[in-house]
Order: C-alpha cells, then structure tokens, then sequence
C-alpha cells in the first residue's frame, strides 16, 4: 500500500509541478480541471447517481468551467461570489454536522447533488484565480492546507486522546486539530519573517491577512485552518452515508480526488474572500 501511495504521488507530483511553475495559467488550469471533472464524477456517484449519468454531470460541470474559462470570467472580479460561496460554506458545516450521517440522506438528492457539483466547480476557479494572483500565493493557500493535515496527524498520533467526531471520523481527535492551528501559526510566521527578510515576493495569503492588522490576521487564519477540517469531516460524513470509504479508486493508495482535496474546497474560495475583501 505504501509503496503504491508513493508511486501514485510522484507521478501526480510529476505532471502537476511542471504545469504549476509554468509562467502562463494555461497548463496548469487545464490539468486542474481535469481533477475536477473527476471531483464531479465521483460526488454524483457518492449521491446515487449511476455511473454513466455521473459521468455526463463530471463532463458538463467541465464543460461549464471551460465556457466560464474561454469567455474571461476567470479574469473578472468574483468577489460578491466568494462571500456567498463563504457563507454557503458555513451554513452547510453546521447543518450537516449538527445533523450528523443520517440526516444527510434525508437532503433531497438534487439538493445535495447540485450544492456539491457548485462548490466543487467554485473551489476550481479560486484556484485558478489564486495562481492569477500569484504563485507565491496559491502555494501559501496549500501549504497552509497541507500543514495543518501534517501537524494534525502527527499531532493526534502524540497526543490524541479526546475524539473531534467520533461518529463522522473517528480517527479525528481535538488534540490533533489544535496540532494543526500550532502548524498553521508557525507556517504563517516563518512566511511573515521570510518576507521581511526579502526572502520572498510579499504576495502570500499571510501577508494579505497581516496588512488587515495581527488579530485580524490570526482570526482568519483561524477561521481557514477550522474550515479546512470541516471540509475533511464533509466528504467523511458524504462517504459513510454512501457506505463507502473512498471517493472512488482513481488514485491507487490515495482513493479518489476528493479525497485528496476535500479540505482544499472550503479553503480556496474562503482564501480568495478574505483576501478581497
């Protein structure tokens, strides 16, 4: 199993570095949407779709997002879009939380069908707009993504004791979260520190947020680490009442897409909210 994680790794690794670094949006724009046509495929699947028609609704939400794409909609302010994308996000964290796996089911299937094909097509284009913004600044949205996953596991790993939801994702712990701020905070600093040293380009998420003022800046770091569980626990509590325990088998040892990005679509549209605000 490891040995096929890392395999499967290097490979994406491989294909999606080149395309990320790459001076022009293109290359990297067209591989992302790529995933998210397969992001959409396997939401349709995770709510009772069949597999041909969740492979019509993958292919037209790419479809959707190519027109967006090629009439310049990636170009125009999105900013009235990221805050009710925001606040989506918020109320459904609640409701699906509070409610739990089983109320889930209970959502009309074109309601939980059509809200996730949204948010997962809305997490695209922030990405996109992230690397129009900068590199410097979409690298410091997933890091900030990948650290607190980092620090939380290693963290619940030490110290956990005191499970975060235990009937949505067991293997969660509320030491392991509070890790995973820990990490965030001291990403955030050395970046912070980084930057006034000239050590970088200035045009990160962290700098953005530190012009708002140091409790500004920490309240909304706090805000995008608890939203990037959220979205953890989203697609978890998805696949228990799908009955399932990946997305799907498109990455061998990974699972599947949203498996990979779960966390990264509550983070990316909130990043690109609180950034043009």
């Amino acid at each position: 199993m490891l040995r096929q994680r890392v395999i499967t790794a290097l490979l994406l690794l491989a294909v999606l570095l080149p395309a990320l670094f790459y001076p022009a949006i293109e290359p990297f724009a067209a591989l992302t949407l790529l995933l998210i046509v397969a992001a959409g495929w396997e939401w349709a699947r995770l709510n009772g779709v069949g597999s041909r028609s969740a492979l019509a609704l993958g292919l037209g939400l790419g479809v959707v997002m190519v027109a967006i794409w090629l009439s310049g909609g990636l170009d125009q302010s999105w900013r009235n879009i990221w805050m009710g994308v925001g606040l989506l996000w918020v109320v459904l964290a609640v409701a699906m939380l509070a409610r739990g796996v089983s109320g889930w089911g209970a959502w009309p299937k074109g309601v939980r069908l059509w809200m996730g094909l949204v948010l997962i097509s809305c997490a695209w284009v922030a990405m996109v707009q992230a690397r129009l913004t900068g590199l410097g600044f979409l690298l410091s949205v997933l890091l900030l993504v990948w650290m607190a996953d980092i620090a939380a596991y290693f963290g619940g790993k030490a110290m956990g004791r005191r499970k975060l939801a235990p009937g949505i994702s067991p293997g969660k712990t509320w030491e392991g979260a509070i890790s995973g701020f820990i990490g965030v905070f001291v990403l955030a600093a050395c970046w912070l520190w980084a930057d006034a040293q000239g050590m970088s380009s200035a045009n990160s998420l962290y700098a953005r947020l530190w012009a708002f003022g140091p409790l500004l800046a920490v309240l909304s770091l706090a805000f995008l680490v608890a939203m990037s569980v959220v979205g953890d626990l989203v697609e978890s509590l998805v696949k228990r009442s799908a009955g399932v325990k990946d997305s799907s088998g498109l990455l061998p040892g990974h699972g599947g897409v949203l498996d990979r990005v779960d966390a990264l679509l509550p983070v990316l549209p909130l990043a690109m909210m609180l950034t043009t605000l």
